[in-house]
């Protein structure tokens, strides 16, 4: 299983640098989970950047994959993880997604990059 955190879709849908590192896990939705918190992320910062319509249509393709919604259990290793890790909400929750669905985080967020499980591609400029 897969999890690509908000800055690799964001990478993807821009064709950034980083774009093909994060192809090959978003392409194949069938073992991709998006948490819900992703899609808030995704959908608020092409909502600003480009517009209802284009965010509309990102979250269709994330929709593709499967969703993971907030629940309590989800809730509450994301606590845990955020007091071991001092992680923000939204890394936690996305580090607890992932564990809970024994899923690879694929990133080029510095924040995740030393935590196990995870694909870390640095930013290019």
């Amino acid at each position: 299983m897969n999890l690509v955190d908000s800055c690799g879709w964001l990478e993807y849908f821009a064709d950034g640098p980083n774009a093909a590192f994060f192809a090959n896990p978003l392409e194949e939705v069938a073992s991709l989970v998006v948490p819900t918190i992703c899609v808030y992320e995704v959908f608020r910062r092409l909502l600003s950047q480009i517009g209802r319509s284009g965010a509309l249509e990102a979250v269709a393709m994330m929709r593709q994959a499967t969703i993971v919604p907030l629940s309590d259990t989800v809730a509450m290793q994301a606590a845990g993880i955020g007091m071991e890790t001092k992680m923000a909400m939204a890394d936690s929750i996305i580090v607890a997604t992932a564990r809970l669905h024994g899923a690879t985080i694929w990133t080029q967020d510095s924040h995740f990059a030393e935590l196990p499980g995870v694909r870390y591609k640095a930013t290019k400029k």
